[in-house]
């Protein structure tokens, strides 16, 4: 009897409350999906030829390295993503701004299926999510990056820790900076916040990865805490030269 009432109440909030598709923000087809089956050909996945540090997509297969990571040493030990940023910028620009907060739940589940594997092998004693100002994440109502790691936690079996690195400054939008202006307005942007952490390895979660000095600044003051191995998993990443 409960297990009826459960599947008719799922029902009912499927036809008022209709889940929608993070491509296309239209109620999903066919119904009960997390995504459109025409949208989902849409997304562009990171393949071969990776840079071998942060997993940009490269053009060519001689090179290692793109062209970031070939000019430039990075705290992180490597990282990989899921998704080319032009395929889901808008599904990523609604998640951040447009309140959908209900595509972190597709999202994670995608980036713990497709990735679990390689994540699992770096043996991650726990995510931990790049955080926010408490300012910002209280005018948005939630920390994307924490949805996102929050999901992978539960498909993948790995703690997330989502206070053991908080935002101490509230700083201007990276998207509005260049490489340069990245890495002055993160300086000291971010700190431990317990003293004794007895963390191995740790992959930080965050929705796009750029240059890196985001997940550079998480990592350095995690490795100033003691923590050996830091690895990053991003959602979307650019491509690489």
């Amino acid at each position: 009897m409960k297990e009826r009432c459960t599947r008719i109440l799922a029902v009912l909030t499927d036809l008022l409350f209709p889940r929608r598709c993070p491509v296309c923000d239209r109620p999903v087809e066919p119904s009960g999906a997390y995504i459109c089956g025409a949208c989902r050909k849409k997304l562009n996945f990171i393949k071969e030829p990776r840079c071998l540090k942060c997993g940009k997509q490269l053009r060519e297969k001689e090179k290692e390295y793109c062209y970031d990571c070939g000019g430039k040493t990075h705290i992180y030990d490597r990282g990989i993503a899921l998704y080319t940023y032009g395929s889901i910028r808008p599904a990523l620009y609604r998640l951040k701004y447009g309140g959908r907060r209900e595509y972190g739940e597709f999202l994670g589940r995608e980036l713990a299926m497709r990735l679990g594997r390689e994540i699992l092998s770096w043996r991650p004693d726990g995510l931990v999510p790049v955080a926010l100002h408490p300012a910002r994440e209280k005018k948005r109502g939630y920390n994307q990056a924490a949805l996102l790691a929050e999901e992978m936690g539960k498909c993948l079996n790995i703690p997330v820790f989502s206070g053991l690195v908080e935002r101490s400054r509230n700083t201007c939008p990276q998207k509005e900076l260049d490489g340069a202006a990245r890495q002055i307005n993160l300086k000291k942007a971010f700190k431990i916040a317990q003293n004794d952490v007895k963390l191995n390895t740790i992959v930080i979660i965050d929705d796009i990865y750029t240059t890196g000095s985001t997940i550079d600044a998480v990592a350095e003051v995690c490795r100033n805490a003691g923590i050996k191995h830091v690895y990053f998993v991003a959602l979307a990443i650019g491509r690489g030269m």
